[in-house]
């Protein structure tokens, strides 16, 4: 999978051997150009996610409660830990709530490990990961709209 931003490209070898559900949800949501034009509207020094559909519509005040018209996603919980770089699954506190949104860990969280689905880790571009991260903020939220231009599916 490659996500290509202003920020650079980022390259995310997905996992379909460890979150099948999730990963095949990521693929068609992407194929289906579900994620061009989103943004990453959260942003810290340890995971930006991004995903959200509403995150379109230049309302920064509902970014983050948004998903697909699909149906969540059950939790693919695996024993793979939150080091730098992985993909897990955003979800509400119901661990069976993930849906669209994805987040990319830039340091280790033991915290996340078994609570939320991993379905892939960044293989390129994890110091354009490390820039969006580091842009100016107000708490989480981004100050200027970080878009994804696309997500594509490449198979290697």
């Amino acid at each position: 999978m490659e996500n290509e931003a202003a920020y650079g490209r980022i390259v995310i070898e997905l996992y379909p051997n460890i979150a099948p559900k999730m990963v095949e949800r990521f693929k068609e949501l992407a194929r289906e150009g579900f994620y061009d034009g989103t943004t990453f509207h959260r942003v810290n020094p340890y995971v930006i996610q991004g995903g959200d559909p509403l995150s379109k519509d230049n309302d920064p005040s509902n970014d983050g409660t948004g998903k697909s018209n699909k149906p969540n996603v059950p939790a693919e919980f695996s024993d793979i830990p939150f080091d730098s770089g992985i993909v897990g699954a955003a979800r509400s506190q119901d661990p069976n709530s993930a849906n669209s949104q994805f987040f990319i860990t830039l340091k280790r969280e033991p915290s996340f490990d078994e609570k939320y689905t991993v379905f892939g880790k960044v293989i390129e571009g994890m110091n354009n990961v490390r820039i969006i991260a580091a842009i100016p903020r107000d708490g989480e939220k981004p100050l200027e709209a970080i878009r994804i231009r696309s997500i594509r599916i490449e198979t290697r």
